[in-house]
């Protein structure tokens, strides 16, 4: 394990939009599950050798210092640029610290990952979800166990993330599945997201949400390091990106329209929220009387 030096851990987002969340934490640089898509690649975050995962040092001492400074409770995003539970948080426990410091302090916590790992932290989970919102959602870009293998290696199975997600549910926490990235020519077909709404559903989720448009995003070097990947999985992909997109920075499917009404009236179907306005206030919606004075509603 490698680790490196950091001055904070807490910082403060621009604004509430991703699923409510006011400020952001990141234990770890890098992440070894190899998803192809990864945005966090790009030049813009510097992430040298990004398949190599670094410990923040001292992190949880920083952590404590700048939660208990903070007047402003709020919900912490955990997961955003490299997974939290990488395989290296099984020994270390730096996620697992700094959910106990997230409840003890009185903050919400939303999270992103595709490990099954977040089983083992149910239980401060369940603590948190006493006095603050709690948002668990698995990033699943397909529902076929095959695929993802190769765009996701070291991931945990698409199987196992709905798995933990009912586990999770069944606890009673807030779940839901992040449908992003969609990949053009490769994951953008009505089977596939109706698999992933319906699986949701079944998992017991409140919510599914695929953004705006079904797509990927790409720049400089992660776009270099996703065309690689995909011409030698998918011999000819290359160019058919370039073909379709050029240099685009988001590269939406030529079958996004087609896609989001299908994806919108499933989720209706199934009861399911899917526009993160709705996600946002129904997993603040039990803390409104009883927390006014610590979350802006």
């Amino acid at each position: 394990m490698e680790y490196i030096t950091a001055k904070s851990v807490l910082m403060v987002t621009d604004s509430d939009e991703w699923f409510g969340s006011e400020y952001n934490i990141n234990l770890y640089r890098g992440c070894s599950h190899g998803c192809i898509y990864c945005d966090s690649r790009s030049d813009c975050y510097a992430i040298k050798h990004f398949d190599t995962v670094k410990a923040k040092r001292n992190a949880l001492e920083i952590l404590a210092d700048e939660l208990s400074r903070k007047r402003k409770k709020g919900i912490v995003s955990l997961g955003s640029m490299s997974d939290s539970y990488n395989p290296c948080e099984k020994e270390l426990e730096l996620t697992r610290g700094a959910l106990k410091l997230l409840d003890r302090y009185g903050f919400g916590v939303t999270l992103e990952t595709k490990s099954e790992l977040v089983l083992r932290d149910a239980d401060v989970l369940k603590s948190i979800s006493s006095h603050s919102p709690v948002i668990v959602k698995f990033t699943v870009t397909t529902p076929y166990d095959e695929l993802a293998k190769k765009l996701e290696p070291k991931s945990s199975s698409p199987k196992k993330r709905f798995a933990a997600l009912e586990t999770l549910s069944n606890a009673g926490l807030f779940t839901g599945v992040l449908m992003t990235p969609i990949l053009p020519f490769i994951e953008d077909d009505s089977a596939s997201v109706i698999s992933l709404v319906d699986r949701a559903a079944s998992a017991g989720c409140k919510f599914a949400y695929a953004g705006r448009a079904f797509g990927v995003t790409m720049r400089d070097s992660q776009r270099a390091h996703f065309l690689d990947k995909a011409e030698k999985l998918f011999p000819g992909m290359k160019a058919r990106y370039l073909d379709a997109f050029g240099d685009d920075y988001f590269c939406i499917s030529p079958r996004s329209g087609e896609l989001m009404k299908t994806f919108t009236e499933r989720c209706l179907q199934k009861g399911l929220l899917y526009t993160m306005d709705p996600i946002v206030a129904e997993s603040k919606r039990p803390y409104e009387t009883r927390q006014i004075s610590l979350f802006d509603f």
